[in-house]
């Protein structure tokens, strides 16, 4: 922690511009962005969640989310928007994704509803990652649950206010080979327990023949779902976005496509892979902070499953691992959030002839405030870690895919077409959610409705 914040110190006196804070300058190298990448888009939420609940539930096949994300989410992304996004942002040049709405449908409206959008569901998407960070702290330090969440709220401030985007690239490389070094220690210790993969998959099997199929008892619509929520959604997710108008060169996207691939395939693979076998270690019986009523307590499962396979010595790094890929995370969506607030919305509407030097100080202030509203839903813990990334990241995903991938891919898409699918891709979202539909699956169907509506609502709209 300590070495984070000197970084963050040192690049912060560095930090002069809204560019510098916000994009690192825009020539940040492979292996830095691949890092971050990978970093921005694993968290606790997958290490604790994700791979908690999706593990006991789905058993061996929740490792097609871990082979989705990899080739969809990651290798496609750097393939086919990489280096399309890196051109439209010199072209249009533009910062951020609502002004690139803004230029390519001129439409003030989906700039204004974008921003708004990225800030409202930006903040449980965080407030899923501070619980699964002191969910870990609580079960290591013996805590209580509120300090631990204090205290990486108020940690997490000082890192990113200080320092921005080019901190937390350098800081990125660091943490990415500190969870690789993690991941390792996670998987040799779980199959270490269990006596080897046959072992395991005997003993699962014996448990539910289902688990070790390549379809887990839920069945294959909610596993697509989930397949298709966190693979698809990348395409268009602003803080994923983000690392491609930041990268220095064409080449630097080449190289960090198959660095980053192959970071999230060995991180996936274990997340869900241990998360399957949970069930093999943990019981009402003997480890009743797990269970609720006999019922598992699906955000508990993964910590309480490390304490008892990971040796003690080590498991300073498993704490490293979560908050490596926490931290990184949480500065992604706090960069992406307060810019939604101060670049869009304040220099765009209220205030256009703002200083450079007045808006990295209100980027640094709405961090800190962004940060503040997250710890406090954190706090409340209004649902499961799954449920809360299900309905951020579907909000978002439908909000966005259709604008921004067809904008990308085709001329022929147009505003009205844009408007159309950002607004009724979050309104179906939206209302299959609040109507008692898994978060997961509503997030899908909206998705699938944005990507749909831009090309046919186009084809109604004045051609451009």
């Amino acid at each position: 922690m300590l070495l984070i914040v000197a970084i963050a110190v040192r690049r912060g006196r560095k930090t002069a511009s809204f560019k510098d804070f916000f994009l690192g300058g825009g020539d940040i190298g492979p292996w830095m962005t691949a890092f971050t990448y990978g970093a921005a888009y694993f968290s606790a939420v997958v290490f604790i969640g994700f791979s908690g609940k999706i593990g006991w539930q789905f058993g061996y096949s929740g490792l097609w989310i871990a082979l989705g994300n990899s080739l969809l989410g990651v290798l496609l992304v750097w393939w086919l928007m990489g280096h399309r996004i890196k051109k439209m942002a010199q072209e249009y040049q533009v910062s951020t994704m609502a002004e690139y709405f803004e230029k390519r449908y001129k439409s003030k409206f989906l700039k204004i509803f974008s921003s708004i959008s990225i800030f409202v569901f930006f903040i449980p998407y965080s407030a899923a990652v501070f619980i699964g960070l002191s969910y870990l702290f609580k079960l290591n330090f013996n805590t209580e649950y509120w300090q631990a969440l204090v205290f990486m709220g108020l940690f997490t401030t000082i890192y990113l206010v200080l320092g921005g985007y080019k901190s937390m690239t350098m800081i990125d490389v660091f943490f990415g080979m500190l969870m690789l070094v993690g991941g390792g220690i996670i998987i040799f210790s779980v199959l270490d327990k269990t006596g080897g993969l046959v072992a395991a998959t005997t003993r699962l099997a014996a448990i539910d023949p289902k688990l070790t199929a390549a379809i887990g008892p839920p069945g294959i619509w909610p596993l697509f779902c989930l397949v298709f929520l966190t693979s698809v959604a990348p395409f268009a997710m602003p803080q994923l976005v983000q690392k491609f108008y930041a990268v220095k060169d064409k080449k630097a996207i080449r190289v960090g496509m198959w660095v980053s691939t192959a970071f999230a395939v060995i991180l996936l693979t274990i997340a869900y892979f241990s998360g399957s076998l949970s069930r093999l270690f943990l019981s009402p019986q003997n480890a009743p902070a797990a269970f609720s009523n006999g019922k598992p307590v699906f955000d508990s499962l993964i910590p309480e499953m490390l304490t008892r396979v990971v040796p003690g010595s080590l498991s300073v790094f498993i704490l490293l691992l979560i908050l490596s890929a926490s931290m990184s995370t949480l500065a992604a969506l706090v960069l992406i959030s307060s810019s939604a607030m101060v670049k869009d919305l304040y220099a765009g509407f209220i205030n256009p002839n703002v200083s450079d030097r007045q808006l990295t100080r209100l980027m640094r202030i709405f961090s800190a405030f962004f940060i503040l509203l997250s710890v406090i839903l954190a706090y409340l813990r209004p649902a499961t870690i799954v449920s809360i990334l299900g309905i951020s990241w579907g909000a978002i995903g439908s909000v966005f895919l259709g604008p921004f991938v067809w904008g990308l891919l085709s001329k022929r898409v147009n505003r009205l077409g844009a408007v159309t699918s950002s607004v009724l891709g979050l309104s179906v979202c939206l209302f299959l959610y609040f109507s008692g539909r898994p978060s997961p699956e509503a997030g899908t169907v909206g998705m699938l409705v944005s990507l749909a509506a831009n090309p046919l609502f186009s084809l109604l709209g004045k051609k451009t």
